[in-house]
Protein backbone atom coordinates (compact mmCIF):
# COMPACT_ATOMS: atom_id res chain seq x y z
CA UNK A 1 0.00 0.00 0.00
CA UNK A 2 1.09 3.34 -1.06
CA UNK A 3 0.30 6.05 0.96
CA UNK A 4 0.83 10.45 0.60
CA UNK A 5 0.10 13.34 2.14
CA UNK A 6 -1.10 16.14 -0.10
CA UNK A 7 -1.09 19.81 1.52
CA UNK A 8 -3.14 21.67 -0.79
CA UNK A 9 -2.80 25.92 -0.78
CA UNK A 10 -4.68 28.69 -2.34
CA UNK A 11 -8.74 29.27 -2.30
CA UNK A 12 -9.46 25.34 -1.34
CA UNK A 13 -11.81 26.16 1.90
CA UNK A 14 -15.36 26.86 1.81
CA UNK A 15 -16.01 26.32 -2.17
CA UNK A 16 -17.01 22.35 -1.87
CA UNK A 17 -12.94 21.36 -1.94
CA UNK A 18 -13.21 18.36 0.14
CA UNK A 19 -16.06 17.24 -1.22
CA UNK A 20 -14.54 17.23 -4.43
CA UNK A 21 -11.49 15.24 -3.23
CA UNK A 22 -13.85 12.59 -1.51
CA UNK A 23 -15.86 12.19 -5.24
CA UNK A 24 -12.73 11.67 -6.75
CA UNK A 25 -10.82 9.12 -4.90
CA UNK A 26 -13.97 7.25 -4.09
CA UNK A 27 -14.27 7.16 -7.83
CA UNK A 28 -10.60 5.59 -8.20
CA UNK A 29 -10.99 3.26 -4.87
CA UNK A 30 -8.33 5.56 -2.60
CA UNK A 31 -8.79 5.24 0.85
CA UNK A 32 -7.62 8.21 3.77
CA UNK A 33 -9.43 11.39 4.37
CA UNK A 34 -9.81 15.77 3.85
CA UNK A 35 -9.87 18.02 6.37
CA UNK A 36 -9.68 21.40 6.63
CA UNK A 37 -6.52 23.25 8.30
CA UNK A 38 -6.40 26.42 10.33
CA UNK A 39 -4.07 28.08 8.58
CA UNK A 40 -6.61 27.97 5.47
CA UNK A 41 -4.81 24.65 3.47
CA UNK A 42 -6.08 21.81 3.01
CA UNK A 43 -4.64 18.31 4.15
CA UNK A 44 -5.31 15.13 1.95
CA UNK A 45 -4.42 11.74 3.41
CA UNK A 46 -4.38 9.01 0.83
CA UNK A 47 -3.68 5.52 0.19
CA UNK A 48 -3.72 3.27 -2.59
CA UNK A 49 -1.89 -0.33 -3.77
CA UNK A 50 -1.73 1.76 -6.81
CA UNK A 51 1.05 4.58 -7.55
CA UNK A 52 -0.61 5.12 -10.68
CA UNK A 53 -4.06 6.26 -8.67
CA UNK A 54 -1.89 8.19 -6.44
CA UNK A 55 -1.26 10.07 -9.27
CA UNK A 56 -3.92 10.92 -11.10
CA UNK A 57 -5.62 11.83 -8.14
CA UNK A 58 -3.03 14.59 -7.57
CA UNK A 59 -3.72 15.49 -10.61
CA UNK A 60 -7.22 16.02 -9.67
CA UNK A 61 -5.87 18.10 -6.82
CA UNK A 62 -4.35 20.10 -8.79
CA UNK A 63 -7.35 20.85 -11.04
CA UNK A 64 -9.88 21.32 -7.77
CA UNK A 65 -13.55 21.86 -7.95
CA UNK A 66 -15.37 25.01 -9.55
CA UNK A 67 -14.63 28.17 -7.79
CA UNK A 68 -11.49 27.09 -5.72
CA UNK A 69 -8.30 28.57 -7.06
CA UNK A 70 -5.29 25.61 -6.34
CA UNK A 71 -2.01 28.13 -5.95
CA UNK A 72 0.20 24.53 -5.00
CA UNK A 73 0.20 20.99 -4.00
CA UNK A 74 3.02 19.46 -1.76
CA UNK A 75 3.32 15.85 -2.00
CA UNK A 76 5.03 13.82 0.96
CA UNK A 77 5.44 10.25 0.49
CA UNK A 78 4.36 8.48 4.07
CA UNK A 79 5.10 5.38 5.64
CA UNK A 80 2.12 3.25 6.44
CA UNK A 81 3.20 3.29 9.82
CA UNK A 82 2.96 6.94 10.57
CA UNK A 83 -1.29 6.63 9.38
CA UNK A 84 -4.02 5.26 10.61
CA UNK A 85 -5.66 3.30 7.38
CA UNK A 86 -9.09 3.52 7.04
CA UNK A 87 -11.44 1.56 5.02
CA UNK A 88 -13.72 4.38 3.08
CA UNK A 89 -12.33 7.95 2.12
CA UNK A 90 -13.86 10.29 4.67
CA UNK A 91 -13.81 14.40 5.30
CA UNK A 92 -13.61 15.49 8.37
Amino acid sequence: MTSVRFLIRGRVQGVGFRWFVSRQARAVAVVGYARNLPDGTVEVIAHSGDPAVLARLEEALREGPPGAAVQSVEREDRSEEDLTITRSFDIR
